[in-house]
C-alpha cells in the first residue's frame, strides 16, 4: 500500500511521514517543493510538488492508495479530483468545520466521493509562539484575554491519529474533531511556559486594540484579527476537551506542560 503525505516538509506533514514510518509503512511517498532541503529518510520516495501547483501532482499521485491531505483551500477541488482519477481509495485531512478557514478542503474531498477522514484540529500548541517576541525581548506577555479558555492540540497527537487513519481501517466517514487532553486559560499557558523556563512570566492584560497591535507585527493585520477574535468567543464559550485522541490512539494526548520542557528553546 502506497501512502502519499502532502506537505511532507510541513509542520503536521513532516510529523505524519514519521509516525508512518514508525508504524512499518512500507511504501511512503511525500510531497515537498524542495527534495534537496527535506532530508527525509532514505526510505521515503521522495517526489517534487506543490498542492498550489496542480500541473506538478499527476506523478505524485501515480500508484498511490491512500493520501494524507494538508490545508491548502485555493486547489483543493481540482487536487482532489486528480486524486480520484488517479484511483486514490481513501483520503485523510487536516481541516475544519463549516465556518472555519480549512472547511473548504471538507467539502472537496466529500465531494470527489473518495472515501474519507477528516481531523478537525483545534488550536495547536505551537500557536503560543507568538509570545515568543514578547518573552524573549520584554520578559512578559501582552494578552487581552487571559481568561480565554480552550485545549489546545499538540502536532505530534494530530500526527499519530493521521497515520492510524491512513494504515487502519474504521475510521471511514469519521470527522474526529481533535484536542489537547486539559482546557488551560491564556493565562495558564504563560505561566507553564514559565515553569518550562525556569522562571515567572508576568502576564499583563492590555486591551483588544492594544492586543492587536503587538500581534499585526508577527502575525499580520488579518490573522491577528481573526486570532483575537477567536480568544474573545472563547472567553465567553471556552473550548471542551474531546476524548477522540486517547480513543484513537489508545493513550493520553501531550499535556501543555510536556510539550512546553520539550519546545522551550522556541521561547528562550
Amino acid at each position: 500500500m502506497r501512502i502519499l503525505v502532502t506537505g511532507a516538509t510541513g509542520n503536521v506533514g513532516r510529523l505524519v511521514v514519521d509516525e508512518l514510518l514508525a508504524a512499518g509503512a512500507s511504501e511512503v511517498r511525500a510531497l515537498t517543493t524542495d527534495p534537496v532541503r527535506a532530508a527525509l529518510p532514505p526510505e521515503v520516495e521522495v517526489v517534487e510538488g506543490y498542492l498550489g501547483r496542480v500541473e506538478t501532482l499527476p506523478r505524485a499521485f501515480e500508484g498511490v492508495d491512500r493520501m494524507y491531505l494538508a490545508r491548502l483551500t485555493r486547489t483543493v477541488r481540482e487536487v482532489t479530483e486528480l486524486a480520484r482519477e488517479a484511483g486514490v481509495t481513501r483520503i485523510v485531512d487536516l481541516a475544519g468545520t463549516a465556518g472555519s478557514w480549512w472547511y473548504d478542503v471538507e467539502k472537496a474531498v466529500e465531494h470527489s466521493g473518495i472515501p474519507w477522514t477528516h481531523l478537525e484540529a483545534g488550536e495547536f500548541m505551537t500557536n503560543t509562539t507568538i509570545w515568543a517576541d514578547q518573552i524573549r525581548s520584554r520578559g512578559e506577555v501582552r494578552e487581552a484575554y487571559p481568561r480565554a479558555a480552550n485545549a489546545p492540540i499538540a502536532l505530534e497527537d494530530i500526527a499519530a491519529v493521521a497515520a492510524k487513519a491512513l494504515l487502519e481501517d474504521g475510521h471511514e466517514g469519521a470527522a474526529y474533531g481533535l484536542t489537547g487532553p486539559e482546557m488551560l486559560t491564556r493565562a495558564e499557558l504563560v505561566a507553564q511556559i514559565g515553569k518550562a523556563l525556569g522562571r515567572e512570566i508576568p502576564l499583563v492584560e492590555v486591551s483588544h486594540a492594544d492586543a492587536l497591535a503587538d500581534l499585526t507585527e508577527t502575525m499580520g493585520a488579518d490573522a491577528a484579527a481573526w486570532y483575537l477574535d477567536g480568544c474573545a468567543e472563547m472567553a465567553e464559550h471556552p473550548q471542551p476537551v474531546s476524548p477522540t485522541v486517547s480513543r484513537v490512539l489508545g493513550r493520553p494526548g501531550m499535556r501543555f506542560a510536556e510539550w512546553a520542557v520539550a519546545h522551550a528553546s522556541l521561547f528562550r
